[in-house]
């Protein structure tokens, strides 16, 4: 039998599973930088109301999600997590392509997003799809912030 995942925008209601599964995807990343990543301690119930949220289910199991950003100049991509019970079935790159999309549709020509150059997995994952590292920023605490970006 077959997976079938189905893309769905977020609604308010979302905002507890989508911390969930955030707080589960991410946690692989504490002891490598020392401290819980960004996404952990995100304010969801705000940003459920502020930025855009694709969530990918399989049935009613949150699989996965990507939170974008209109920039004007760019769509970022502020978060993008599988749960780790769905990694390396290919669903973070269908997430990445659906936000691709979705920059196109807005007319914007240009992806953004940014990574802990710790997070090796991520950043090679994004050079693969096409993104280039646009610079690197030392943040202290031996966190480097990677800005990578894709013509689109």
């Amino acid at each position: 039998m077959s997976e079938t995942f189905v893309l769905r925008y977020a609604e308010a209601e979302d905002a507890t599973a989508i911390r969930q599964l955030t707080r589960e995807a991410y946690s692989k990343w504490v002891a490598v930088i020392g401290r819980e990543p960004k996404p952990m301690t995100a304010d969801y119930e705000a940003a459920v109301r502020t930025h855009r949220f694709d969530l990918l289910m399989l049935g009613d199991t949150l699989a996965g999600l990507v939170e974008t950003v209109d920039l004007g100049h760019a769509m970022l991509i502020e978060n993008l997590a599988v749960s780790p019970r769905f990694q390396r079935r290919g669903l973070g790159t269908r997430l990445m392509s659906h936000a691709e999309g979705l920059a196109r549709a807005l007319g914007r020509d240009r992806i953004e997003l940014y990574t802990n150059k710790r997070f090796c997995g991520n950043v090679e994952l994004y050079l693969r799809l096409g993104y280039t590292i646009l610079r690197e920023e030392d943040l202290g605490g031996g966190t480097v912030r990677v800005d990578m970006g894709k013509a689109i």
